[in-house]
């Protein structure tokens, strides 16, 4: 077994806490986590751009001249494509950019991403982050207290007081914290360093601990 120090908001270590070798070395699928991370880009793009074509641009109805006799080129109407303030050709219409991947191999996406960050030294444990209210000086101090890098994800899990440590985190520069239910692939790589509180990391444990990989 691989221990890991577990400290407290002082950053005192108050203990360690283990987690198996065969889930340290099993092999992560880069493959996965950029799909993974490319799905989750795609799913935050809006798709709202939007053109409208002759069809559409109001106005236009009438014939602006007639066929023939005039000596200008034929028209049909003033919303014409070739016209300042008519329709245009093959431009975007809203659409849904947003694609998935499965719900297995998600779930071995995270628990690859877990894995890099442990193996890369930047997962740091704390026994609790013990915050009864929203206070940002106070997470300050204690990311300081554990030597947080400059760029740091907070993971709690639903037991922990998510709300007020998510709201304490927010205005910290570099600093996000998400529940370990919710936290994405894209999340877990984009941060330096992972701050897992002891109820999450337990949690990791008992979502993954006993898979193999295929």
């Amino acid at each position: 077994m691989a221990n890991l120090s577990l400290y407290n908001i002082k950053g005192e270590e108050v203990g360690k806490v283990e987690i198996s070798d065969i889930l340290l070395k099993e092999k992560v699928n880069k493959q996965l986590l950029f799909d993974a991370v490319q799905s989750y880009l795609a799913n935050q793009r809006a798709g709202t751009a939007a053109t409208k074509t002759r069809g559409e641009v109001r106005g236009g109805g009438r014939k602006p001249w007639r066929q023939k006799g005039t000596g200008r080129a034929r028209a049909g109407t003033i919303r014409s494509p070739l016209w300042k303030g008519g329709g245009v050709v093959f431009g975007p219409h809203p659409r849904d950019y947003s694609f998935s991947i499965g719900k297995k191999a998600k779930k071995k996406a995270i628990k690859g991403a877990f894995l890099l960050k442990m193996r890369e030294g930047k997962v740091k444990v704390i026994d609790s982050l013990p915050m009864s209210t929203p206070k940002t000086k106070e997470m300050s101090e204690y990311l300081k207290n554990i030597k947080t890098a400059k760029s740091a994800l907070i993971v709690t899990s639903d037991v922990d007081n998510y709300k007020n440590i998510y709201l304490s985190a927010r205005n910290i520069p570099g600093v996000f914290a998400q529940r370990i239910d919710y936290v994405t692939v894209y999340e877990l790589l984009k941060y330096d360093e992972l701050i897992l509180t002891k109820a999450a990391f337990d949690r990791f444990k008992e979502v993954f601990g006993n898979e193999t990989s295929q």
